[in-house]
């Protein structure tokens, strides 16, 4: 299995997925990932029965606030080491791409099952508006490409396989195997001492929008709901974030924590707020939205079509989704708020409200049992299926 970035050392969603997904997966047969060398000490170490392959140096993964291009072509070319390794099934997470075309030549020169794990289809418009025009018609031939090189794919959400599907053709080959959660271990986590209203997790980049929340947050500050909000994680728009809450006024009332590492710190943290907050612009799957349901939150998010997330919050009668905008965000966390179940006013301020922008979803399950069917286990035998073990 091949990743740039795993978990702890760059926490996110995907990390934590191999995380999860490989010591169980080493039950079943023998585990090696390789990646960057995030660790001090030998090249090769060992931990829960998985053995981790440092095959290339730490590169930056980030150039500013995009995705380094040196380091995926880098990354690329230390993949091609793999060519003299024995193995029986060859996997890849799709991020950032180059890579799966040295991987590619590896399969096919050992003869070589191989597998890649599709997060998120970007498609052109996205890739143009990230690069510019010249760089992103690159950029989504690329990924373009890349679709066709493994001989199955494993998508993240059956959103990613029906996009998948929209490129590939009906044929494709694909699995559907979701993240995942452990609901036995969130479940024995008690809620940090240090409350909050609003929270939100994630790496803080461009695209998870943490500062139309921070804006939203003002709105309210401003209609005489003095909210305090919790942002979880940090990125490259770190120094900025922490800029427009002062800008904002609201700098007291925004608790930033860039120092939790510990997954179950992280659902202390949330179980400590009352709302969940998720206005990303881009999600492959929402495995934050996904922790926040599971740690008894309501979630706030956005219709963007890219923001995969919502269908999971449409699932729960607790959740809002709402439209992209501080001032539709800021009118569904009211509307939360405002109900019993979350308290009817918060610091003695009423909160009865009702707005057009704001969508309650359709609701599938008002007790969100359906959670039991993201168990990493029951997503671990979905795995193993498509690499046939």
């Amino acid at each position: 299995m091949v990743s740039d970035a795993i978990y702890p050392y760059n926490p996110g969603g995907k990390e934590l997925r191999y995380h999860e997904l490989t010591r169980r997966l080493a039950d079943r047969a023998d585990v090696h990932v390789y990646t960057m060398r995030w660790w001090q000490g030998p090249r090769t170490r060992v931990e829960d029965s998985v053995t981790f392959h440092a095959i290339s140096p730490l590169l930056s993964m980030y150039a500013g606030t995009r995705r380094s291009l040196k380091e995926a072509a880098l990354f690329a070319l230390a993949c091609l080491r793999l060519i003299t390794r024995r193995f029986d099934v060859l996997e890849a997470d799709h991020i950032p791409y180059l890579q799966i075309i040295a991987l590619r030549l590896v399969a096919t020169v050992r003869r070589k099952r191989f597998v890649v794990t599709w997060h998120e289809v970007w498609g052109p418009q996205a890739w143009r508006e990230y690069l510019g025009r010249p760089l992103g018609t690159a950029a989504w031939f690329t990924e373009w490409l890349a679709m066709r090189l493994p001989d199955h794919i494993i998508a993240a959400s059956a959103q990613t396989a029906q996009r998948l599907r929209g490129v590939l053709g009906e044929g494709a080959q694909i699995t559907v195997a979701p993240n995942g959660i452990d609901l036995d271990a969130v479940a024995t986590i008690t809620p940090d001492l240090a409350g909050t209203d609003l929270v939100v997790v994630g790496r803080l980049l461009n695209h998870k929008r943490v500062d139309m929340l921070l804006a939203a947050v003002a709105l309210l500050h401003r209609d005489g709901l003095p909210v305090t909000c919790r942002v979880i994680g940090d990125g490259p728009e770190r120094e900025r974030l922490h800029q427009v809450a002062r800008e904002l006024g609201i700098g007291h009332a925004v608790d930033f924590r860039h120092d939790v590492a510990e997954q179950k710190d992280v659902y202390a943290l949330v179980k400590s707020a009352r709302v969940f907050v998720s206005p990303s612009a881009r999600e492959g799957f929402g495995i934050a939205v996904l922790e926040a349901l599971a740690c008894g939150l309501p979630v706030v998010t956005t219709s963007d079509p890219d923001n995969l997330a919502q269908h999971l919050a449409a699932r729960s009668a607790r959740s809002v989704v709402c439209d992209p905008s501080a001032p539709a965000v800021a009118a569904a966390v009211r509307i939360v708020l405002a109900r019993p179940d979350a308290a009817a006013s918060l610091h003695g301020v009423s909160t009865d409200v009702a707005n057009p922008d704001v969508a309650n979803p359709d609701v599938a399950d008002p007790d969100d049992a359906w959670l039991a069917d993201y168990t990493w286990d029951a997503i671990t035998d979905l795995v193993a299926g498509a690499f046939n073990i």
